[in-house]
């Protein structure tokens, strides 16, 4: 399992895989529409774990913070291993600020492709 399965499966998406979005033909036309859409709450939930957490911790800005927030390793090794694995470009990589800017965004916008509500601001 890679690093952001495990931060789809801290967040609580449905698997533990990032997948893209279900065709509409494969979700019965009797289903609730509940049922067909799931949407995860990732600013109520790390907000909760913020409010919880002893440190000041601004996951909102810091990779690293999110990452400690969700109780992973934040360590350069494991961020570098995270950019990889979500496709940094190589100039990136090689500036630890320019790969954890490039990081964090990817992250949440990923979190947004797999359902999880994050608002336009922390996209952009």
């Amino acid at each position: 399992m890679g690093l952001f399965s495990t931060i789809l499966e801290k967040l609580g998406f449905g698997g533990a895989q990032a997948a893209p979005a279900p065709e509409a033909a494969s979700v019965p036309a009797s289903a609730p529409a509940s049922q067909a859409i799931s949407v995860v709450d990732v600013v109520g939930q790390l907000e909760q774990k913020a409010a919880a957490n002893a440190q000041k911790l601004n996951w909102k800005t810091s990779i690293v913070d999110l990452m400690k927030l969700l109780d992973m390793d934040s360590s350069l090794g494991a961020r570098k291993e995270l950019a990889t694995e979500l496709g940094c470009p190589a100039d990136k990589m090689g500036d630890s600020a320019q790969m954890n800017m490039w990081l964090h965004k990817a992250v949440l916008a990923r979190l947004a492709e797999n359902g999880g509500n994050v608002p336009a601001d922390l996209l952009n």
